[in-house]
């Protein structure tokens, strides 16, 4: 089949799937935002075609529809890229595009028979779910009034949508039921074969002059042959640190460090920790932007405004913040990992917490939709109030004390991500979807 995947950072969640449909010979034309391209690389096989990034909305426009004019300027310049596309006679079997950003708004003008498979990854509802969650950063009235503005590009995508595919069942109950009635839940999937547990794995760090930041070196069984030259440009400070999982490591990751993602529950909760487990280390992975919400408003990070509420309290030499890591790495945090804490809002589900379930962690997580669709308390993981840091601490303490009671949970973890959520499942659940699109068997 010819088809074409459409992701202002493409491949994005499509990534499994691009790599499978080009091992079985299918002819893929992918489309995305130059800059991300350039940042990410393409896939070996795949024709990837880039497109201008598109201007933000005007200063004058109304701050209520801003979200939808910059949509459609990212709309306008996928068409541009689709009329040279299809000038030169490719006419794909199914088309596969996330919404979300406005890529999808015009696709129908130029494909009408073309079936088109939308990816639903959230739906924004006033005073629900991750509006107004956190009374740390209140809602407002004008936000409120302006929040369901946000869904238009996506929606006015969606009405063209021959078939939509949400990853989870929580993400797809935030949507109206017109657009749930052509929705199936298909997780993207998780390298399970790769994300594997692995007790003999270590990594090494390299701690940094700048108090609480480390870098990861290696992850292989033996040291480095010599002291890192510094070629990163920044100052190093005493030899590299070996941990394996002999030590009491505590883990936490995400895109970015910040408030959707639990960051100042978490740090809030590490002086009592360091207090009752000096000896344990605690290893951070993640940008310091903002993802999601709004970005602090004095220009600080989110990390670096907590961290001033904490830092005197914490011993810094146990803290490792080593930024975004290799997936290798991140696999290798995770096989390490006594605990790994992953905090969300109702929001949109991490791969992060299924790929540490399918490396053995043992994941501590906030009672927060989708997470309970995925962990059962004491069975594949151990789930907190969000909110709650008292008992976050009561339950890595438990952990630390005593890891060895936890491996029954561990091994569960793993089972229920290859049994749910693995790779083969997953494509063939994807696979099939393209195949009825494409068969005209959709209702």
């Amino acid at each position: 089949m010819k088809l074409l995947f459409i992701h202002q950072n493409f491949p994005g969640q499509y990534l499994h799937l691009v790599r499978f449909l080009l091992r079985a010979g299918h002819e893929i034309v992918g489309i995305g935002e130059n800059a991300n391209i350039r940042n990410r690389g393409v896939l070996r096989g795949c024709t990837t075609i880039g497109y201008p990034t598109p201007q933000n909305a005007g200063p004058t426009t109304h701050h209520y529809l801003r979200g939808f004019e910059a949509g459609v300027r990212r709309g306008q310049a996928v068409a541009r890229t689709l009329i040279s596309l299809k000038g030169r006679g490719f006419v794909p079997d199914v088309v596969s595009l996330h919404p979300g950003w406005g890529e999808g708004l015009f696709v129908r003008e130029f494909f009408p028979h073309t079936p088109l498979i939308m990816f639903c990854e959230y739906y924004f509802r006033a005073g629900q779910a991750d509006v107004g969650f956190d009374p740390e950063f209140p809602t407002d009235l004008d936000r409120d009034v302006g929040i369901h503005l946000r869904n238009t590009a996506q929606v006015m995508s969606l009405l063209t949508a021959d078939g939509c595919v949400c990853p989870t069942e929580w993400q797809a109950s935030r949507y109206p039921a017109f657009i749930r009635d052509k929705m199936r839940i298909i997780h993207d999937g998780v390298n399970v074969d790769y994300m594997t547990p692995n007790p003999a794995e270590s990594i090494v760090l390299q701690p940094l002059k700048q108090p609480g930041h480390s870098r990861i070196l290696d992850t292989s069984a033996t040291p480095p042959a010599q002291e890192p030259s510094g070629d990163d440009g920044r100052e190093h400070a005493g030899p590299p640190l070996r941990l394996s999982r002999a030590d009491k490591i505590i883990t936490y990751a995400a895109r970015n460090l910040e408030p959707y993602r639990g960051i100042h529950v978490f740090l809030r909760m590490l002086p009592e920790l360091q207090q009752r487990h000096p000896d344990a280390h605690v290893v951070i992975a993640g940008n310091d932007g903002t993802s999601y919400g709004k970005t602090p408003p004095d220009g600080r990070s989110y990390k670096d405004i907590y961290l001033a509420e904490t830092a005197d309290k914490l011993d810094m030499s146990r803290i490792h913040f080593v930024g975004r890591i290799a997936y290798a790495s991140l696999r290798a945090l995770f096989r390490v990992s006594t605990a790994h804490v992953y905090l969300t809002y109702p929001f949109v589900l991490s791969w992060s917490c299924l790929e540490a379930m399918s490396c053995g962690a043992l994941t501590v997580a906030s009672a927060t939709g989708p997470v309970l669709e995925v962990i059962r308390h004491g069975d594949n993981g151990l789930l907190t109030n969000f909110f709650d840091r008292e008992k976050l601490l009561a339950t890595l303490d438990d952990i630390l004390k005593n890891p060895s009671a936890f491996d029954a949970v561990r091994t569960r973890a793993r089972r229920s991500v290859v049994e749910q959520y693995g790779l083969d499942k997953c494509l063939r659940e994807q696979w099939k979807l393209l195949e009825d699109a494409a068969r005209g068997r959709l209702p």
